[in-house]
């Protein structure tokens, strides 16, 4: 990174700067002066270093045009102070791209910056002062020599500069600075993350002699769990612990244990690279088509969009693969999107197997240095292939030819925090740039997708067969009701375990799913029947015994189990509900003799935990296989051949209108993970609502059937995708501040709306959100619905832009997001 001396007196162009930590309601593009030397460098796409606001505080911003300076601007506009790029870090493409996000996603612009640039390059502004002793002392002003003796009053001159900046006596501060008598410099450094892993070990002194050292209960238990294993991360062992860092550090300088760093490499290497050639592709004639289709469009180069869907097992991945391949022979580039971080090893290893070098990985569980290492490769032209997450579809690729959304219904794809984007709306967004092809693929597409591909926006393609002529699972449903009924009061059904009990017989593996970890989801009150919530949340704290806490899986708040209720003092508590680990030990004691692997959040910490399970298991290194939604889509064992799922009935009643939607895909897609190889699968899905037709639909893998009910709600509510759905979100740690705040914008909508306006429009609530406070917030929620068009947009900014003007606001968070969760 290059930090430019300004000098010179050049006043002939300026430069139209998006400002970091701008807040909404006043962010625009401002104007500085780009001086003689920062001629050449200050261009579009260059990160600057700016004076910002009254006090001049310097902040980092990104030049998004430049434009020729009228002379009688000179004097009104202040002067960038440097570069802070050598080069421009976006391109042409992601500088309108930072305006459409900033106009459909209502965010700031620099709030798109960082979405799209990886947090490894995020710059940290540091402004350095010293005394300069051998300046020679001139007559100075009162408030000078006052300010000079503060400074000198400690060795921290940094924080005390701070201190007189923000007390209004800048200008002092400055004119020290010029009388030579204070030295001033400004630097900003890029921050990349360290390639490796903190990890901590008993020092020697302590194993020799523990009796040595007087150390707390905590501390004794963290001692403990250290010397049960070889090696083991500082956060592996707090999180087993149950104890937070301070504890840790504590031992640390106790002189019991001490941290280490443990080296990880940069680079993202799964599969044995260009170990197969696209000639062992072997494609069916249903995949065929298909791929031809496709294929034939991406050579008139003109955009279009794709729908394929195609059942469980059907060899999507295989079109995808022979897709990107002949992008790539053409001279483009291709992105791959899937939804869940974890199904990245499984798909990175095949690609790098066929294409080598040329692929790059980016999702978050990498690290900074890595992101930062694959960013360099893609804008360099070493990888042209660019898989990864959600951010992934911001990849620098610059000749796009084909855009792959692999299980395009999942929500993950969605952004829930500024900018709140759509990943399939910005893959849209850059295939019409490229004039690209974009394909969304799904054995169960989002309603909206299949109600687009019906109506001809979308290109429908299917693919209704299994692969080698595999067929699709049977699926029983199990009522257990009558399991409670026959005295059965495990979470297996007796079928269920019988099947289990007959794949470890015959060497089979066996997948089960239970979206909820943790070993008891409540803990409650048997007198006033009040469960244990989070203190900072209105949400029951979940009980995990491998650390013998209770944790709070929205906020991480962990504490003791609790002895009393909260509320009323009673002793009676029960514990209530089951989890993944719960599971997990009831297996090991049914089935004593079965290897057990456990894959969920608590189980993934590390950044290669995915990667290593999921080929331990695909080599068999286990029999059973217990999760949460991470193990129900994308993966593909053929050793597979039974699946049971434990629970998903209160999947159904989220309090979303895409409540059974996400049931019926995630049940739908798990039951597909069994029966891919040579032999039959069967699954098993247990409920206590087994005439519930989501549940029954799933169960016959019916996406049409599901689709033609689903589609008939959506109409008679009014609900994406007829129509698109804005949530204004109000959030406070004032309860009644927050509440109040959601009526005053009601009264601006009714305001706005008044004054007229030029399309149909519903507003429910105000209402207090699902989960009331998370993370120490109340929260608020009003829903406009509407059609997504330009005058939309601006009817929702002057909103947000009307509250911002009320004082009582200061406090208080509003945000619009168009068609994301209004559930939670």
């Amino acid at each position: 990174m290059c930090l430019s001396d300004v000098s010179g007196d050049s006043c002939a162009m300026k430069a139209l700067v998006a400002v970091s930590s701008a807040s909404l309601a006043f962010d625009k593009l401002f104007s500085y002066i780009i001086p003689g030397p920062l001629v050449q460098k200050a261009v579009p796409g260059v990160r600057v270093i700016v004076p910002f606001g009254r006090g001049n505080r310097k902040r980092v911003g990104l030049i998004l045009e430049t434009l020729p300076l009228d002379t009688q601007e000179c004097s009104k506009l202040k002067s960038i102070i440097s570069a802070a790029d050598s080069e421009p870090v976006l391109n042409e493409e992601m500088l309108e791209l930072i305006k459409w996000l900033k106009d459909n996603t209502f965010c700031t612009y620099y709030d798109a910056v960082k979405t799209m640039l990886p947090s490894g390059m995020n710059i940290n502004i540091k402004e350095h002062y010293t005394l300069n002793d051998n300046a020679a002392l001139p007559e100075l002003s009162a408030e000078e020599k006052k300010t000079l003796e503060f400074l000198r009053s400690s060795p921290d001159t940094d924080s005390l500069a701070e201190k007189i900046k923000a007390s209004g006596k800048g200008l002092v501060l400055e004119s020290l600075i010029a009388r030579g008598l204070v030295k001033y410099e400004l630097k900003g450094r890029q921050s990349v993350g360290d390639s490796s892993v903190k990890m901590i070990k008993l020092t020697d002194e302590y194993q020799n002699s523990p009796e040595n050292f007087k150390l707390t209960a905590k501390q004794k238990k963290l001692a403990g769990i250290i010397s049960e294993h070889d090696e083991i991360s500082v956060k592996e062992a707090c999180y087993l612990c149950g104890c937070g860092d301070s504890v840790e550090k504590k031992l640390v300088l106790s002189g019991a244990a001490k941290e280490y760093e443990y080296e990880v490499f940069r680079t993202v290497d799964i599969g044995n690279k260009g170990s197969r050639s696209l000639e062992s592709v072997i494609l069916s004639p249903e995949q065929e088509k298909v791929f031809s289709r496709i294929k034939e469009q991406m050579e008139s180069e003109t955009p279009h969009c794709f729908l394929l869907h195609g059942v469980t097992g059907s060899g999507k991945t295989s079109v995808f693969e022979k897709l990107i391949g002949e992008c790539i022979s053409s001279g483009k580039q291709a992105i791959l999107l899937i939804p869940e971080i974890s199904l990245t090893p499984q798909t990175v290893r095949r690609f790098q197997e066929l294409f080598g070098e040329t692929v790059a990985v980016i999702h978050s569980g990498l690290s900074l240095g890595q992101r930062l290492d694959e960013y360099k490769r893609i804008r360099r032209g070493l990888a042209k292939i660019a898989i990864g997450t959600r951010s992934a579809v911001f990849a620098p690729l610059d000749n796009i030819g084909l855009i792959i959304v692999d299980e395009e219904g999942e929500r993950s794809y969605k952004s829930d925090s500024s900018p709140r984007y759509n990943a399939i709306d910005v893959a849209k967004k850059r295939c019409r740039t490229h004039n690209a092809v974009l394909v969304l693929a799904s054995a169960t597409p989002s309603i909206e997708s299949y109600y687009y591909a019906r109506k001809g926006i979308y290109e429908l393609l299917e693919m209704k067969k299994r692969y080698s002529g595999a067929v699709l699972p049977k699926v029983g449903i199990v009522d257990m009701n009558e399991e409670r009924q026959n005295g059965n009061a495990s979470e297996f059904s007796g079928i269920l375990a019988e099947e289990i009990n007959r794949n470890l017989e015959n060497h089979e593996q066996t997948i089960l799913l239970l979206n909820r970890r943790g070993y008891h989801t409540i803990i409650s009150c048997c007198d006033c029947h009040k469960p244990v919530y989070c203190p900072n949340c209105s949400i029951p704290m979940t009980y995990h015994k491998v650390n013998g806490t209770m944790m709070c899986h929205y906020c991480g708040h962990s504490q003791p189990p609790a002895e009393s209720c909260p509320e009323c003092g009673s002793t009676r508590m029960a514990q209530m509900g089951f989890g993944t680990q719960k599971i997990e030990e009831q297996l090991q004691d049914m089935f004593p003799q079965a290897r057990v692997l456990r894959m969920d959040a608590d189980t993934t910490m590390s950044r290669y935990s995915y990667e290593k399970n999921f080929r331990d298991f695909g080599q068999g290194k286990y029999d059973i296989m217990i999760g949460t939604q991470m193990i129900g889509k994308g993966l593909d064992f053929p050793d597979v051949t039974l699946v049971g799922i434990l629970s998903v009935d209160k999947a159904l009643y989220a309090g979303d209108f895409r409540s059974y939607e996400r049931t019926f895909s995630l049940a739908a897609q798990v039951v597909g993970r069994c029966g891919r190889g040579d032999k039959p699968g069967r699954a098993y899905l247990q409920t206590f609502m087994p005439d519930h037709y989501v549940l029954n639909l799933a169960a016959a893998q019916d996406y049409q059937g599901f689709y033609r009910e689903e589609i008939a709600v959506r109409k008679a509510l009014i609900f994406p995708p007829v129509c698109d759905i804005c949530v204004i979100g109000i959030s406070s740690e004032d309860d009644g501040k927050a509440s109040s705040a959601a009526v005053q914008i009601l009264e601006i909508i009714r305001g706005l709306v008044k004054n007229g306006v030029s399309f149909p429009l519903r507003v429910l609530g105000p209402v207090r959100c699902s989960y009331g406070k998370i993370n120490g917030k109340f929260r608020y929620r009003l829903i406009l619905k509407c059609k997504n068009t330009s005058d939309f947009r601006k009817f929702v900014r002057e909103i947000l832009s009307e509250a911002a003007k009320i004082k009582e606001f200061n406090n208080i968070n509003v945000f619009a997001d168009i068609n994301g969760d209004i559930g939670i």
